[in-house]
């Protein structure tokens, strides 16, 4: 049997009488990790990681590649007070990235400094408190064979659904509320950028969009739905797959990054391009595009051939209609006195921005790797200019879009 194999039994046997002994004595859902007693460590070629918890909980282990990683998933753990620096010591293991994936779920994700197989796996469970420590054993493997079975299981708890034939949008009344899709970024085990004090991009941008949203909903213009509405993750794949669920005409991406290249700061909207603007906006979209490793996303099924053609066809139509609206939003920012970039209008291949079919931009409201962007960002007062201004430029992009669009395929 093997590592993967032995690993998965384990902690399928485990959980599932972990779940009857919670549920006999009425445990809480939510473990907490004791952050003093657990330990990443070096083991020979291996590696050992022992994480105590103040209950047992169901979990699963799976390993991915390219970069080789180990993914642990929780029903559920509160990672309160845990650091990365103390978590973590020696050198066969890279990096440790932890915190809520799915709504019900958390997750923590090992970079591995080589090929490694969990050798074992087992959580003890004490009887009378019902504390839990989870030990793994992992050992050096080629890279062949950890290709092999690596791979994460299909679970319809967070997988998403085989795709669908798209049926024709329905007409639909020209004075209707236009369906605006708001994309909080990051989230759950992907903080995005953080500074000092606790404050981080996931939280700043996901208050940003409730009170974008309301605002917009107000306007009576626009109907409004968002990828994520707490702290979870959320892969880019499925924001794009929640746009085409909710029949999104457009798509906001909402961000504020901490970025040094070029000193950035000030409002900056950005439209898909296989070729960035500029070296920073390189910099970002790479940036954003790993948040899908970090947070122990299979991205084995991936097809640049296909993105290849969804960008060819996001061309053809929607991107003249993607770069209308980044105009018009920064037209809108402007309005109420930005700040914005020296150079507001940029591209690069930010992955969620590449739907075919719908309109989409990402816009970093501001970037937290500068002083006077933050204070703005922390001010509720700037934020509802900033959500004023955003309305504004997507009430012009209407009207100049209706006007426009039967041109557009000429």
């Amino acid at each position: 049997m093997t590592g993967r194999i032995l690993a998965l039994c384990v902690a399928l046997i485990w959980g599932s009488l972990l779940a009857v002994t919670a549920t006999a004595q009425g445990f809480s859902a939510l473990a907490r990790v004791d952050a003093e007693r657990s330990l990443i460590r070096d083991a020979g070629q291996g590696a050992r990681i022992e994480l105590h918890l103040s209950q047992g909980v169901p979990y699963r282990i799976f390993t991915l590649d390219g970069p080789p990683r180990l993914v642990l998933d929780f029903q559920e753990v509160d990672w309160a007070g845990l650091d990365q620096e103390r978590l973590l010591q020696g050198e066969n293991l890279r990096a440790v990235h932890f915190g809520a994936y799915v709504p019900g779920w958390s997750r923590m994700v090992l970079d591995l400094g080589r090929p490694m197989q969990v050798e074992a796996a087992e959580m003890a469970v004490d009887p009378v408190t019902a504390a839990a420590v989870l030990s793994l054993d992992l050992q050096r493997s080629d890279a062949a064979a950890f290709a092999a079975s690596a791979g994460a299981p299909k679970d319809r708890r967070w997988d998403l659904p085989a795709p669908e034939a798209l049926n024709p949008a329905a007409p639909r009344d020209a004075n209707a509320p236009l369906v605006v899709v708001l994309d909080p970024g990051h989230g759950g085990i992907d903080p995005g950028a953080q500074v000092e004090g606790g404050v981080d991009e996931k939280s700043l941008m996901l208050e940003f969009a409730f009170e974008l949203g309301e605002m917009l909903v107000r306007s009576g213009q626009f109907s409004v739905q968002l990828t994520r509405d707490g702290d979870y993750f959320v892969s880019l794949e499925r924001r794009i797959a929640l746009a085409h669920q909710a029949g999104a005409d457009l798509f906001i991406s909402l961000h504020a990054d901490s970025l040094s290249e070029g000193g950035a700061h000030g409002s900056t909207v950005y439209t898909l391009s296989k070729d960035a603007s500029d070296a920073a906006s390189a910099k970002l979209a790479e940036r954003h595009d790993r948040s899908d490793l970090l947070a122990g996303t299979d991205l084995t099924a991936a097809d640049d051939l296909v993105t290849d053609v969804l960008l060819d066809l996001a061309r053809q139509e929607t991107q003249p209609r993607s770069e209308a609206l980044a105009r018009s939003i920064v037209d809108g920012l402007r309005a109420q006195g930005g700040p914005l970039n020296r150079r507001p209008l940029r591209a690069a291949g930010f992955s969620v921005l590449k739907s075919a079919d719908t309109p989409s931009v990402l816009v970093e409201i501001g970037f937290l790797s500068s002083q006077r962007d933050l204070k703005n960002l922390l001010d509720p007062a700037w934020r509802t200019k900033a959500a004023r201004g955003i309305l504004a430029g997507l009430i012009e992009w209407r009207i100049r879009d209706e006007a426009q669009r039967p041109l557009v395929r000429q």
